[in-house]
């Protein structure tokens, strides 16, 4: 039997998370392993049942979701958890602060039932989702205020053929786009983006396309 993607639900409103259950379970291959209705209960739950994937609101009473998500998927979390946050917000400090606390992917909550599956199974699978509403103003949050830790030249430690791959990536192209366009296998691309991730001490693919804008690499109307 093919093994399930697990996910945690974390929203306060009880007919949101019935909506989001009806979804994920909607799909053979997936299942709800646990429902939260504030910050506390999906750090706890989390912990617990180790989901694939915590699929997190923002605005929870007790801890909002971006506490939450910094406790499960931050920096110092000991077992980090994939998260995708959900909001019915669009504002540029959400979507910042939810990236910072390491969550791996943002989307509305407005989206196509069929983009949320797409991102859960994204997310699971350890790569990075963002709505494309919201990513270029992310991308210019993030320039207008640039991570300390990132100096400038940041981008030396990159051979010629890496610093292509992360241009196209930031463009927003796929690793089957990117071999394309630059003619490779998508095997070799797949290891180009890890050692750009490596190199820069880079969790994801977010983090490697913001910091591709604060080093002017692309810019936000290329």
């Amino acid at each position: 039997m093919e093994r399930q993607l697990r996910v945690l639900i974390a929203d306060d409103q009880a007919l949101m998370r019935t909506g989001f259950r009806m979804i994920v379970e909607s799909e053979p291959d997936m299942t709800v392993v646990a429902e939260a209705h504030d910050g506390v209960s999906a750090v706890s739950l989390a912990q617990e049942h180790r989901p694939d994937v915590v699929l997190m609101d923002i605005r929870m009473p007790k801890m909002d979701g971006i506490a939450a998500t910094r406790q499960l998927a931050g920096p110092d979390a000991p077992t980090p958890t994939a998260v995708l946050v959900l909001t019915t917000f669009d504002l540029d400090e959400y979507v910042y602060a939810a990236l910072r606390a390491g969550a791996s992917g943002f989307l509305l909550k407005d989206e196509p039932v069929d983009q949320l599956i797409h991102a859960l199974r994204v997310v699971a699978e350890g790569d990075a989702l963002l709505a494309p509403a919201v990513t270029r103003r992310l991308i210019q949050e993030f320039t207008r205020r640039p991570d300390p830790s990132h100096a400038p030249g940041a981008l030396a430690v990159l051979t010629r053929r890496e610093l292509e791959v992360l241009t196209l990536m930031a463009k927003g192209l796929s690793n089957a786009e990117i071999a394309q366009e630059l003619v490779l296998g998508q095997t070799t691309v797949k290891t180009h983006v890890s050692r750009v991730l490596l190199k820069l001490n880079l969790r994801d693919r977010v983090q490697a396309v913001v910091l591709a804008y604060e080093q002017g690499l692309v810019r936000a109307n290329s």
